[in-house]
């Protein structure tokens, strides 16, 4: 591929971009770009990273024009939004381009407590078990929620059907009050991601837990309805998994502004993603590529695979570096 000469903004830029809750690695991502642009432009220009959830919040901040970049997780569920059908469904979703694909390999999983003897989604539908489900709240912009709640509803299981049974959802945001709700026994079942983070381990240390497949019927009717794919589980995956198996995949952050973003901003940040990724992947490094939560080392290939259309600006440094056909 062709090593591209830095490009300059040659005037102040003042840039708003949306992360996470502060913590976690939307942030990391913004705080790396903030940094690397700022280091080609001129000295007045600032930069600033607003608190969000990764969700509708994030089509909603850029399309208002509240900040000009946001990070969607999971990066292929926007083409759901862009052909109005997905979790956010306010005005101007045409407008909303690609930046960059920043690479998470994640998949949403069920799985129960292994006393339960529930082994496949056919187990629950005929025991009908009153179940405490941890899970992430769907609240229209929790996209975990709203994921978890349609895979239900695909499977026959929507809220309404299991809480007649006597089943009570224990609900929460982030991994860190959703998977601990398992850990601790206050939940019999659960359904969430981040599949590569330290919670799962510390759960699967504690308490057997038995991982429930998706049926193909279930996963044909998401891709149907929302364009979501499939993804494998991997034997390697959990502690104590007999095989692979199938579920809903969860992978990627989108990085996306609004068609109005200058083309010279556009195909900076382009150029500072591909060109300087080393100042990213050196602080995911400690960890496997597998067990991080960003998956390096960074493809300038795949950040330019994107979910839905790519910024001009940000296509023309792609093309002109070689990693788009």
């Amino acid at each position: 591929m062709t090593a591209l000469a830095a490009p300059r903004l040659d005037r102040a830029l003042t840039l708003h971009m949306m992360g996470d809750w502060g913590i976690a690695n939307l942030h990391r991502i913004c705080g790396w770009l903030a940094a690397e642009m700022g280091a080609r432009a001129p000295l007045a220009s600032r930069f600033a990273i607003w608190n969000g959830r990764g969700g509708a919040d994030a089509f909603a901040a850029v399309l208002e024009g509240r900040v000009d970049t946001a990070l969607f997780v999971p990066a292929g569920f926007a083409r759901t939004v862009v052909e109005g059908k997905g979790i956010y469904r306010g005005a101007g979703v045409e407008r909303l381009r690609a930046l960059a694909t920043l690479p998470q390999d994640d998949r949403l999983v069920i799985c129960a407590d292994s006393a339960l003897g529930l082994h496949t989604l056919d187990d629950v539908r005929r025991k009908r078990p009153a179940l405490r489900i941890a899970a992430a709240r769907d609240d229209g912009e929790n996209m975990t929620g709203f994921a978890t709640h349609r895979l239900l509803e695909a499977a026959g299981l929507d809220r309404e059907v299991l809480e007649a049974w006597g089943c009570r959802f224990l609900e929460g945001e982030a991994p860190w009050d959703v998977i601990p709700l398992a850990t601790s026994g206050a939940a019999d079942m659960l359904i969430f991601e981040a599949v590569m983070t330290p919670w799962w381990k510390e759960l699967l240390a504690k308490r057997a837990m038995t991982f429930i497949p998706i049926e193909d019927a279930v996963l044909d009717r998401l891709a149907r309805d929302y364009a979501w794919a499939r993804g494998t589980v991997p034997a390697s995956r959990f502690e104590g998994l007999a095989g692979p198996f199938e579920t809903l995949d969860f992978s990627d952050f989108l990085l996306f502004g609004r068609d109005d973003l200058p083309d010279d901003v556009a195909y900076l940040m382009a150029w500072c993603l591909c060109e300087t990724r080393d100042t990213l992947e050196s602080q995911y490094r400690h960890l496997k590529p597998e067990d991080s939560p960003v998956t390096w080392p960074l493809d300038p290939r795949r950040l330019a695979r994107t979910a839905i259309p790519l910024h001009p600006g940000a296509e023309r440094y792609y093309r002109e570096a070689g990693y788009l056909d």
